[in-house]
């Protein structure tokens, strides 16, 4: 298999000759099981673990790589394993905040050039869910594409499309049936070989049955979302890189109950374009939006071009965007400070060592 086929990039090849060691293959993550991985080469698929140095140099988990990346490795063939010394650089990256208390990034995939966000048309339908994708999907890197999926089910599927068109503005909009298959073509185009597709959503969606229905086989397991609220159970238990027979590769994920924002006030604006041209229109540069005379937001609110509920979700995501960013400061002044500290207690040691000699 050529590697471009799996996706290689003229930055990743340039990545590997920088490095200066012959001995070193490109390969690309095709799964993870904690510290261990998939890796597939040119040639062939080994079983993978960092090297001591890798791990020892890593300073956060987003360091380590994931299902998606590019990684230098020295390959056993005989041993049908690898080491992974170097993560080639990220062309792009899908995160979102790690659950718990901590400021910390989570990857759900990397190098991927277009994110399914499948919402299924059944009671789970969820815009304001849709809103925290499409923002997370524009900080990523990659092109957000929306999979309306269970057309089937849908009672009014034209009043759906327009509660999506009205919240994900120059986002493409597919509505699909895994199960009949209406609409797959059109998710074929986003699917070109070498191009990378990850799909992303809750549990219940139809991610599996989405990928069974691309590769023409029941290759993953997929199981009956519950009747009273049409939620899924997790089919999908570990993220995976899969090979489509006509070369595209998809990246399947596990459904994903907790979507904690890990995004910026630039994939915030990309995501509400609308409410961000209508500040730029205030009278004062400096509008708060609240008492200010010839706001323009406070106008479209009265008028019923801006609608309460898309309101009250941006200023919800901004302050939870300003809210990350000073943890992300903070986290940041405690590992500069912690560096600082080391520091000091190696130079200590240092002077110590060469007054007793």
């Amino acid at each position: 298999m050529a590697l471009t086929d799996l996706g290689f990039k003229q930055l990743h090849s340039d990545a590997l000759i920088s490095l200066g060691r012959s001995d070193l293959e490109a390969a690309r993550v095709v799964r993870q099981d904690r510290d261990r991985f998939r890796i597939q080469t040119q040639a062939e698929t080994l079983t993978a673990e960092v090297s001591g140095r890798y791990r020892h140099d890593a300073k956060r988990s987003s360091d380590f790589p994931v299902v998606g990346d590019w990684v230098a490795a020295t390959t056993r063939t005989d041993e049908g394993a690898a080491t992974i010394h170097h993560l080639l650089p990220r062309i792009s990256s899908f995160s979102r905040k790690a659950a718990g208390d901590t400021t910390e990034e989570q990857l759900v995939a990397a190098n991927v050039d277009s994110v399914f966000l499948v919402s299924g048309l059944d009671r789970d339908f969820n815009v304001r869910r849709i809103e925290r994708y499409v923002t997370l999907a524009w900080n990523s890197g990659a092109r957000p594409v929306i999979v309306l999926n269970k057309t089937d089910l849908a009672d009014d599927l034209a009043a759906h499309v327009r509660s999506v068109e009205d919240v994900a503005a120059g986002v493409d909009i597919i509505p699909i049936s895994a199960v009949t298959g209406e609409g797959l073509d059109l998710l074929r185009q986003y699917v070109n070989r070498g191009e990378t597709v990850a799909l992303l959503g809750s549990s219940g969606v139809g991610k599996s049955t989405i990928v069974n229905s691309l590769l023409g086989e029941e290759r993953l397991h997929t199981a009956e979302v519950r009747e009273d609220d049409s939620r899924g159970r997790h089919t999908t238990t570990r993220r995976e890189l899969i090979i489509l027979p006509d070369g595209g590769i998809l990246i399947d994920t596990p459904g994903m109950r907790e979507l904690q924002l890990w995004a910026d006030e630039e994939s915030l604006q990309n995501s509400f374009s609308k409410i961000d041209e209508l500040a730029s229109n205030c009278r004062f540069s400096d509008c708060k939006h609240k008492t200010e005379p010839g706001c323009a937001i406070r106008d479209a609110l009265e008028q019923g071009e801006l609608s309460v509920e898309r309101h009250q979700s941006y200023l919800k995501l901004r302050k939870e965007i300003a809210y990350l960013d000073r943890r992300k400061s903070e986290s940041n002044y405690e590992e500069r400070r912690h560096d600082k500290a080391l520091g000091r207690m190696y130079k200590d040691v240092q002077r110590h060592n060469r007054k007793n000699k």
